[in-house]
């Protein structure tokens, strides 16, 4: 096994990282890298981002949104997290993915955390989740990553991973935090995340790996591209998300307003109103004329702007109609 290594901490960037390994980097052998990403948040290949995340917060607090090309749900990354990737070929999936997953935690038992593989795709220890990983098969290669969580806020990774309002009561930030723990509790000796993906890089080097991978310019420019043209776009991130249905309600001068919409693929597909609300026209008028209209604030805000609000909810105003939406 041969390893690459990735300094960058640009999300879209690293799924872009990760993508060009698996599809374009012609490499015989197994390759694995270490890497870490600013505060973001990613998401799994096939969910919706309006439905997973709390996307106010990470607009309030500049949190980077990135959808991966593997499956599972989303986590949240910052720089106390680091991650790992390891590609090679597979013609035996069975036999592969749990190989390149043993590397991980045979590395981490060798500085002295009790690693073990657990569940759908967890790595537990002493039974608290530090890590989740997925994987991918692309022809005849096949990649497994995965996240270590050293030192995440995991505050804010309560925020901005959205959950329905009874469960967000009912279990709150206590919720993740007894599910998941930090690796930093289970390693005193290591004075930060950086140390630690250093020893990681060492153990698996000496042990495993037959010498570094050095991307050419191009290789280079090439993932620069992936990022830009693919991984950094609305129409990846958010436009590829599954059908998802939502009901909000909310009081205004006008009354009570209840809203049921869908969202698809990054529009709104259907969307009626309810309430004991006082307007001069039906609201259905209004509802058909949002249908299709991209869901994003800007996109929604230049719509209604085109329409007398007031004329179907009274004294209401664009912008309180939005907060009812986004």
């Amino acid at each position: 096994m041969r390893y690459l290594r990735n300094p960058s901490t640009n999300a879209h960037y690293n799924m872009a990282f990760d993508q060009f390994c698996l599809e374009e980097l012609d490499v015989d052998e197994p390759v694995f890298y270490l890497w870490r990403n600013a505060p973001a948040v990613i998401i799994g290949l096939n969910q919706n981002a309006y439905a997973e995340v709390n996307l106010p917060y990470l607009q309030e607090h500049g949190i980077l949104l990135a959808r991966r090309v593997t499956g599972g749900g989303a986590v949240y990354h910052d720089l106390g997290n680091l991650n790992y990737t390891i590609v090679g070929r597979s013609s035996d999936l069975e036999r592969d993915y749990p190989g390149y997953l043993t590397y991980v935690i045979e590395a981490l038992r060798s500085l002295g955390v009790p690693a073990t593989l657990s569940g759908r795709n967890d790595i537990l220890v002493e039974g608290r989740k530090v890590s989740g990983y997925a994987k991918r098969v692309w022809k005849d290669r096949l990649m497994v990553h995965g996240t270590l969580m050293y030192d995440v806020d995991l505050t804010t990774l309560s925020h901005v991973l959205a959950v329905s309002d009874s469960k967000l009561e009912a279990h709150g930030i206590a919720s993740v935090r007894s599910r998941v723990a930090n690796l930093r509790d289970y390693l005193p000796s290591l004075p930060g995340v950086e140390a630690l993906q250093e020893a990681l890089e060492d153990i698996l080097s000496r042990h495993h790996a037959d010498g570094e991978v050095l991307l050419t310019p191009a290789q280079l420019a090439r993932i620069n591209d992936i990022a830009r043209t693919r991984f950094a776009t609305w129409e990846w991130n958010m436009g590829r998300s599954p059908l998802a249905t939502f009901e909000r309600k909310q009081k205004f001068a006008c009354g009570t307003i209840e809203t049921h919409f869908s969202v698809e693929k990054g529009q709104l597909t259907s969307l009626t109103f309810g309430g004991d609300f006082l307007g001069n026209r039906p609201a259905e008028e209004l509802a058909r004329s949002l249908i299709g209209c991209r869901y994003k604030s800007d996109a929604i805000l230049a719509r209604l702007s085109t329409l007398d609000i007031a004329d179907y909810f009274d004294q209401l105003t664009p912008d309180e109609l939005l907060s009812l939406l986004i």
